[in-house]
């Protein structure tokens, strides 16, 4: 349904600019981001089309808002009206006309409702232009503006208090003491001295404790001198999604600097797809210089724990699917590693239609999965995932990263369907071998 045929708008407002300021802000943010690389992709675009086969939210719909170039309009006007190398031309004769709170309004719901960032388009799209990483700038004018969806908002605003969406960081000792007890593995927290120290997703700090508590159960298996801290412990980073810099740098350097504080050489990051990309591909740009720490995905830890021998896994064998979650896999570049794991299980792997760096997004990333008012789209997605997965007949069903299985549980709960979605690390941690 489109904006203008809804009786309630998708959009929300923060704060109390006025039309005219939110505007101004938004574009003066937005020309702050044309670098030569952002220039160039302005320029590059053909309007071919096939971005738009590439989204899931276009081919599930139909709609042809959700072309994913469309997606970056007000980002386009911009660069034209006041960076292009027609700028001035363009705005003495009017060629091009000025953003006004209303496309704003409506570009609202596009850049944040129907996109996950997944990189799908960005694979796509025979000019190479990296739409993903265009629409993630164009939320940082958003923001600015005040036009974020009000769910992202009231995350982004709990992580400013708390440093984390889940939970305050004094909590955390009390968190992991309770899962600790509840899973009977022991969970180190605030240590003063460690090799690895440890990151959650939010979710692993309320009902998925297992994770955390597995993730425990193989450190302790190997004898690693690991911690869990409160100074940083949410790997999430809400700021990466909605599009506000300043607390997607203070949470980054939170685990970088708390790192470095214990003597970490390691971060090990959860099984989170968004983590990945705001800590591992993004933190450098905080520091300006390589990190004095490494940053790996759980998945990267198994399969080097399983490669060198330090773990040892028993054989399920049974067949099963496995989705590649985007930030870990297309834009991450992780796709071996999971299929690595997953034979090591002793799996029979079947492929989904599109795997691998081609697979479709589960529908939830990029805070889509948080927005609410964004579900009958997320539930049109996860009906083209289904199809998919049920036309492969494995017998199970597996991803590696927490945000996608919860996207997946929500629509199967919706869909009625009883298709189980499993974690890599809770199977590898379940088939520890003595």
């Amino acid at each position: 349904m489109s904006v203008a045929a809804s009786a309630t708008p998708a959009f929300d407002r923060q704060g109390d600019q006025s039309d005219e300021a939110r505007v101004d802000v938004a574009m003066r943010s937005f020309v702050s981001e044309f670098g030569v690389t952002a220039a160039l992709h302005m320029e590059s675009c053909v309007r071919c089309g096939l971005c738009a086969s590439a989204c899931h939210f276009y081919v599930t719909t139909g709609d042809a808002r959700y072309t994913p170039i469309y997606k970056l309009e007000p980002f386009r006007r911009a660069y034209l009206r006041e960076a292009s190398p027609l700028a001035p031309l363009v705005r003495a004769l009017g060629l091009v006309r000025k953003p006004c709170i209303t496309d704003l309004e409506q570009w609202q719901e596009l850049l944040y409702d129907s996109c996950t960032m997944c990189g799908r388009c960005t694979l796509a799209c025979p000019m190479g232009i990296d739409i993903a990483e265009l629409v993630k700038e164009a939320r940082h004018g958003m923001f600015k503006a005040g036009l974020v969806p009000d769910r992202l908002a009231l995350m982004d605003r709990t992580a400013r208090q708390w440093g984390s969406t889940a939970t305050p960081g004094e909590d955390l000792p009390d968190i992991l003491a309770e899962a600790a007890r509840e899973h009977g593995v022991a969970i180190p927290c605030d240590l003063d001295h460690a090799d690895i120290m440890v990151t959650a997703a939010p979710a692993e700090l309320g009902e998925h404790t297992k994770a955390l508590a597995d993730a425990a159960k193989i450190l302790n298996r190997i004898g690693a001198r690991w911690t869990m801290h409160q100074g940083g412990f949410d790997a999430s980073n809400i700021g990466f999604n909605n599009g506000d810099l300043e607390l997607q740098e203070r949470l980054t350097r939170a685990l970088v600097d708390t790192a470095v504080k214990i003597g970490a050489r390691t971060v090990l990051l959860p099984e989170c797809g968004h983590a990945y990309g705001a800590a591992r591909w993004e933190a450098a740009r905080w520091y300006g210089q390589a990190l004095p720490v490494r940053i790996i995905h759980m998945t990267e830890f198994l399969d080097e724990l399983i490669a060198t021998q330090r773990i040892r896994v028993r054989k399920i064998g049974q067949t099963a699917t496995f989705h590649d979650p985007c930030q870990i896999v297309r834009r991450g570049g992780l796709e071996a590693a999971a299929r690595r794991v997953l034979a090591a299980l002793g799996f029979e792997l079947i492929e989904l239609e599109d795997h691998g760096v081609t697979g479709y997004c589960c529908g939830g990333g990029g805070g889509v999965v948080s927005n609410q008012r964004a579900t009958p789209l997320r539930n049109k997605v996860f009906e083209l995932k289904k199809q998919q997965i049920e036309a492969t007949g494995a017998k199970r069903f597996v991803t590696s990263c927490g945000q996608c299985r919860i996207t997946f549980e929500m629509g199967a709960k919706h869909a009625h369907w009883d298709k189980a979605t499993e974690s890599l690390l809770e199977l590898v941690a379940d088939n520890l071998a003595d």
